[in-house]
């Protein structure tokens, strides 16, 4: 929590102009995986709705992140778990409803901002069912997708991969499937943009 919150006034308050910083394993960025990086070059966000950093990394800083990568760079989020206890995983399942549904540009900004700017409680998937329809998805549909065997599948593999990545604390961001971007050791939003860069073209 304590590298999350320097990061955040690191970026707020330091200028974006900066010249070209040598990057370090180990210093700025560690291996997570023995095998070779993707081929594809990848950025991949790990959040949580229940995340007040997440939301406002996404809210201020991720529209221009996701700008500024490189055109053959793709880009997915993965929801965590292991915030908001049970509902970490209602969540995740939340998520990867809506990615199965299309809606996950309209659906994120408005469950981020249901919970930390109107303080909104869910307590179970019937209470996230009635977030979507107010938000304009099918009833059916959303019932049809919660428990399908593509839902499922994405939940299994998003947790798989958190798991995998090692990742303890959100938002982490994850290069290639193989390079975990420390941010707390970067000082400017440029940096961030340049590490991705910078990591995109290992090996």
């Amino acid at each position: 929590m304590k590298k999350l919150l320097i990061l955040a006034a690191a970026l707020l308050l330091l200028p974006l102009a900066a010249n070209a910083t040598e990057f370090k394993e180990g210093v700025n960025y560690k291996i997570i995986s023995d095998k070779p990086a993707s081929v594809k070059p990848n950025l991949t966000e790990y959040f949580s709705f229940y995340c007040p950093h997440c939301y406002h990394f996404s809210k201020t800083f991720l529209p221009k992140l996701k700008a500024d990568m490189p055109k053959d760079m793709t880009f997915k989020q993965i929801h965590v778990e292991f915030i908001g206890r049970e509902m970490g995983v209602v969540m995740s399942r939340a998520w990867a409803i809506s990615e199965l549904l299309n809606v996950s540009d309209k659906i994120e900004p408005a469950l981020f901002a249901a919970i930390h700017e109107k303080h909104q409680r869910f307590t179970s998937m019937e209470d996230v069912k009635q977030f979507f329809v107010a938000e304009g998805v099918d009833a059916k549909e959303f019932e049809a997708a919660a428990n399908s065997f593509m839902v499922n599948s994405m939940v299994a593999s998003m947790k798989r991969s958190t798991e995998n990545a090692k990742i303890e604390g959100v938002p982490a961001l994850v290069v290639n499937e193989k390079y975990l971007i420390d941010t707390a050791s970067l000082k400017s939003f440029e940096q961030l943009a340049e590490i991705i860069k910078y990591l995109s073209k290992l090996e």
